[in-house]
């Protein structure tokens, strides 16, 4: 098994971010091949609150101008995760 600082990057910290954290929900980059249950294990390991879901997505990189070339951002994972009632978890600005 991985450790958890593997798996989970960062907290994503952006307008949509604030929106749903009053939900209970959080951003976060995790790593490319890990799965659901592995995002929950970490969060739950790291943070210390009790995760009730998870949903996951590819942000495919954009197109970038470098100098005369076209060149692209690499591809990463972004992780929804929901928590219970309540718990948070507290990022460092």
């Amino acid at each position: 098994m991985r450790p958890a600082t593997d798996i989970v990057k960062r907290v994503l910290q952006t307008e949509k971010g604030a929106r749903v954290a009053r939900l209970d929900q959080y951003l976060l980059t995790v790593a490319p091949d890990a799965n659901k249950v592995e995002i929950r294990r970490a969060v739950e390991e790291l943070f210390k609150v009790k995760v009730t879901k998870v949903n996951t997505l590819i942000a495919h990189g954009k197109w970038r101008r470098l100098s005369q070339r076209w060149g692209r951002r690499s591809d990463w994972k972004k992780a929804v995760v929901t928590l219970e009632k309540g718990q948070k978890i507290e990022v460092k600005t």
